[in-house]
């Protein structure tokens, strides 16, 4: 459908509307109004064209994410003249304080109005005078608020929203979203009367000495409330048994989803809800299985989606749970869904309807936990699939007879060329479920990245989707994605599941995408790394704040902290990943994290890292980042390993005096393992040096007996990088 876009550019990237963000369409139509009308007076044309666009559908927005600043008191008269005997002239007595509180966004992104419309002449002679009416808006929100924008015609809104950068806002026909004010019909009219009613505000009543002004309040203009980008509802049901839990096979994902999805349908169908209209039998195999539908459809569809378990690395991976996402639009209500799931028994006899005692059916869960491993709870910017991808044809892998498979062997070029295809079509997949979020990388593959995992091969349903369109897939976004993700061809029948990549927590890493420069000094890294978190998190708790010695490594008096317990985080660089890591006290010391570490310290530096991608490090240059995941597993600065290495110099803590200096080295290299809680080590000392002022530095090896967990950062300058180890083979 064509559409009208509206983009708003301010001059300064600051926003003093009251209330909310972005700004409210009802609030860009009164702009529009105010900057084409001379006094009370509108062209026809003009009248005509808002009457046009206060009867088209709430529009979507694009804008820029806005902050909201420390604010400052001013007094202005109180709207309450009765207090005073109506008497303009004692304003002075009944003024209030009232709190101006700017927003500031990046100016360079603009605000975009999209209105789609059904095509036809009228309609494209009045989105064709809205465009030219826009030339005249000069400001939006307060009077400060200087503004201009750019009216356009176009094909189509939803590239140009994607384009338009910052976040999408949606309009919904129902749920609790943030409600925005939007034309109607009758707004245009409404605004008339209140000008009037405006300008006739004052009366003066009497005569002679005994004049008074009466205040009459102007009549409030006519617009909606519509929700905007209101959540979808959750509906967890656990897989039970009189015995409990009854887990179903993993790679059964796709026949067990569509068995629960046909008995629900099949159940509603069958109750009062369908006999009280017969033309929902129709809206429920819309909803429920998609038939007779078309694309505009897709976003009502409810999505039943098996939860495998997950959350520990061994962890079995079956699936005990079904989650039902309904979303806001969705034309049947939520209640009447959760009764249709609610108690349906999976192992019923088809024929007799005979249930076994022990069988398995859905029960409404008694907690929602698992749902903050498949992102519910919180953003991530690392997403992998549980159960593979569906992608389309042209993402498929050429099919090799079982009976030639070295004639028909592929090369590295072809095997490259079919990544690069699954690759795009990922990209196109998250269009298609709306996720705006800009991807940094995308990785493809048939094995599953978890060791409990299936390969993708497993999944293959031969009435649905044949295993060569089957892709296990990796997708880093630049900024982080609400759950829970479901994409691909396969995501209403349990297939493109997705899960964020599991953390180490307490150990955060980001990778350097782009503007290092070589060669790179760790430690010059690290301490560039560790005042751009102070200072983040000093903008989060407030410019009057004293950081707590966690994140400074300082004393309330300024002191260096001398407890001899490690109580502040470490920063490093793994040059050879090219990533950046903070690592908090308690992983440092090998221990739970306890008091203010757990209740306080962890979640302000967690919110603290969000939206970190740029960092200044001088002449090591400005580093574009991206958050990273550690894999505890397979990572080599987190795996368990009996060999480790030196990846930066080791610095004495106490240098001995020792003839030697690498023996100096060494045994203060023992007594500093003894100290972090390591078992006694082997140690190799590959080179030892010293270096004037600063003292002796040294690269080892170490052997343990058994295998030790990192990470490893030892000596002097550990919480600057320095003495970091990785495992080796």
């Amino acid at each position: 459908m064509p559409a009208l876009l509206i983009s708003v550019r301010f001059h300064d990237g600051r926003y003093h509307g009251s209330g909310e963000w972005p700004p409210s369409p009802a609030r860009l139509f009164q702009a529009l109004v105010a900057g084409t009308a001379r006094g009370k007076n509108l062209s026809e044309d003009a009248a005509l064209a808002f009457e046009w666009l206060e009867n088209l559908d709430a529009p979507a927005i694009a804008a820029p994410s806005a902050f909201a600043r420390q604010g400052f008191r001013t007094f202005v008269p109180n709207n309450d003249l009765d207090a005073v005997g109506g008497d303009p002239a004692r304003v002075g007595e009944i003024r209030a304080g009232k709190i101006i509180r700017a927003r500031t966004f990046d100016a360079a992104v603009p605000v975009l109005y999209a209105w789609t419309f059904e095509p036809g002449p009228d309609a494209e002679r009045h989105a064709r005078a809205i465009c030219g009416i826009a030339d005249n808006l000069y400001q939006l929100g307060r009077g400060v608020d200087m503004a201009w924008a750019v009216g356009e015609v176009a094909d189509e809104a939803e590239a140009r929203l994607r384009a338009n950068g910052g976040s999408q806002w949606r309009p919904t026909q129902g749920g609790d979203g943030a409600l925005l004010c939007c034309p109607r019909h009758g707004s245009l009219a409404s605004l008339t009367r209140r000008f009037e009613a405006m300008r006739g505000r004052f009366r003066t009543i009497g005569a002679g000495k005994k004049t008074r002004q009466l205040f009459a309040q102007a009549p409030k203009s006519d617009f909606k409330q519509v929700p905007y980008n209101s959540p979808a509802v959750f509906l967890l049901f656990e897989i039970r048994s009189v015995a409990g839990f009854a887990p179903q096979l993993l790679e059964r994902a796709v026949t067990l989803t569509e068995k629960v999805r046909d008995l629900a349908v099949k159940r509603l169908k069958a109750s009062a809800w369908r006999r009280d209209d017969p033309k929902r039998e129709t809206l429920a195999d819309k909803i429920f299985i998609g038939r007779d539908s078309r694309e505009a459809d897709k976003a009502r569809r409810i999505r039943v989606a098996p939860l495998p378990s997950i959350g520990h690395a061994q962890t079995e991976r079956s699936i005990r749970r079904v989650l039902i996402t309904v979303p806001p639009d969705c034309d049947i209500a939520a209640s009447d869904i959760a009764w249709a799931f609610s108690g349906l028994v999976l192992d019923a006899n088809s024929e007799t309807g005979e249930v076994r005692g022990d069988a398995a059916e859905l029960a409404t869960a008694s907690d929602d936990a698992m749902l903050a491993h498949y992102g519910v709870e919180k953003p991530a910017r690392l997403w992998r699939t549980v159960t593979p991808a569906a992608l389309p044809e042209r993402a498929a892998r050429r099919r090799i007879d079982p009976a030639r498979i070295r004639e028909e062997a592929k090369g590295g070029a072809e095997r490259a060329r079919e990544q690069a295809a699954a690759e795009w079509t990922v990209r196109q997949a998250l269009r298609h479920v709306s996720v705006a979020a800009p991807v940094e990388k995308v990785r493809v593959q048939r094995e599953p990245f978890e060791g409990r995992g299936l390969r993708a091969e497993a999944f293959e349903s031969k009435q649905r989707f044949v295993k060569e369109r089957l892709w296990h897939v990796e997708i880093a976004f630049f900024e982080p994605v609400s759950g829970p993700l479901i994409l691909g061809d396969g995501r209403y029948v349990g297939l493109g599941l997705m899960a964020p990549g599991r953390r180490t927590e307490g150990v955060f890493a980001f990778d350097v995408v782009d503007g290092l420069m070589e060669p790179a000094e760790p430690l010059g890294l690290a301490r560039a790394l560790r005042r751009a978190i102070m200072a983040r998190v000093q903008e989060n708790l407030g410019v009057r704040a004293t950081l707590p010695e966690f994140f400074t490594g300082h004393a309330a008096d300024g002191a260096p902290s001398r407890s001899g317990q490690h109580e502040h985080l470490a920063f490093a660089f793994d040059a050879p990943r090219r990533r950046l890591l903070i690592i908090t006290p308690h992983i440092l010391e090998r221990r739970e994290a306890f008091g203010k570490e757990r209740e306080q310290y962890l979640s302000t530096l967690s919110d603290a890292l969000e939206e970190f991608r740029e960092l200044r490090a001088g002449g090591a240059g400005k580093l574009t980042l991206a958050a990273g995941a550690l894999e505890p597993s397979s990572d080599s600065l987190l795996a368990p390993s009996r060999g480790w290495e030196s990846l930066t110099p080791y610095r004495v803590t106490w240098h001995a005096r020792l003839n030697d200096a690498a023996a100096a080295v060494e045994a203060d290299l023992l007594a500093e393992c003894r100290r972090a809680g390591l078992p006694k080590p082997e140690i190799k000392i590959t080179r030892a040096f010293g270096k004037p002022g600063a003292g002796l530095f040294g690269f080892a090896k170490l052997r343990f007996h058994t295998a030790v967990g990192g990470p490893i950062l030892l000596g002097r300058d550990r919480h600057f990088g320095g003495g970091l180890f990785a495992g080796t083979r």
